[in-house]
């Protein structure tokens, strides 16, 4: 009974983890929006239909389940919801529960569930402008290295180190592409690097190169897209951090590299 009341605990919290994932990720992507149209997002700024500009009301509001009653349409003009507002609500519901199962409630846990809101507004402001916001990326490197604080000074030089060569890594690539990358991309892997520490941030580097590759290689293959097309990086560098909080330290295990705090 006790085996069957623990696994009742732990899909419970995954299921709670899932809807509160979904509610920041509702928020965020309406901060992120709002962002790139130099819009309030904070205090009383209030959230409207893209399309008819009404505002909204609290049954229009509720992540997921609002888009699915209304079919994904304004309850009043009928014109179409953009879809990536349920993308985001999504994306960061599935994150949350999968931080969850990983970690439970812990010091990792905390780590994964402060960056999350961090890499789904640098993705999604990315896509929608092609801009990274240095604001952001600053108050993200900052939140990791206070957070490091608990993990003593070494973790709070690793978190340094991390940020360091994120950054640096990135912003030789931009010197020497002459501008080919966004030094936006350099501040995102600031803040990235402020969380990992510098060896799971090799690992972001290397997974957010790997699948910016997977994608764009076809793409150019079939001439969807040219070499002289702008591709935003952050989204790829951003799901390079999500799949190392879930599986760095597993490869550096496998590897015969010792897994820093508090990825352990």
């Amino acid at each position: 009974m006790r085996g069957v009341d623990m696994g009742n605990m732990v899909g419970l919290h995954i299921f709670i983890g899932f809807w509160l994932g979904a509610v920041f990720g509702s928020f965020i992507n309406a901060a992120a929006m709002r962002t790139v149209a130099d819009k309030k997002w904070w205090g009383s700024e209030r959230s409207v239909c893209d399309s008819c500009g009404r505002v909204l009301s609290s049954p229009d509001l509720i992540p997921i389940i609002s888009y699915i009653v209304l079919q994904g349409r304004c309850r009043s003009c009928k014109n179409p919801i953009p879809r990536r507002h349920i993308a985001a609500e999504l994306t960061a519901g599935a994150a949350a529960a999968l931080f969850v199962w990983k970690f439970g409630l812990t010091v990792p846990m905390l780590f994964a569930a402060l960056m999350l809101p961090f890499l789904l507004f640098h993705a999604l402001t990315d896509i929608e402008s092609g801009y990274i916001y240095d604001s952001w990326a600053l108050v993200m490197t900052a939140s990791g290295l206070a957070l490091r604080i608990l993990g003593g000074l070494p973790a709070v030089v690793d978190g340094a180190m991390g940020a360091g060569l994120g950054f640096g890594f990135i912003f030789a690539i931009v010197i020497i592409s002459r501008g080919g990358m966004g030094f936006g991309d350099a501040m995102l892997m600031l803040g990235i690097g402020a969380f990992l520490g510098w060896r799971c941030t090799i690992l972001a580097l290397y997974m957010g190169f790997l699948c910016g590759g997977f994608i764009v290689i076809p793409l150019l293959i079939m001439k969807k897209v040219s070499r002289k097309d702008h591709v935003p990086l952050g989204p790829f560098l951003a799901f390079g951090a999500f799949l190392t909080i879930l599986l760095g330290a597993a490869v550096l295990r496998y590897f015969g590299f010792g897994v820093p705090w508090p990825w352990m």
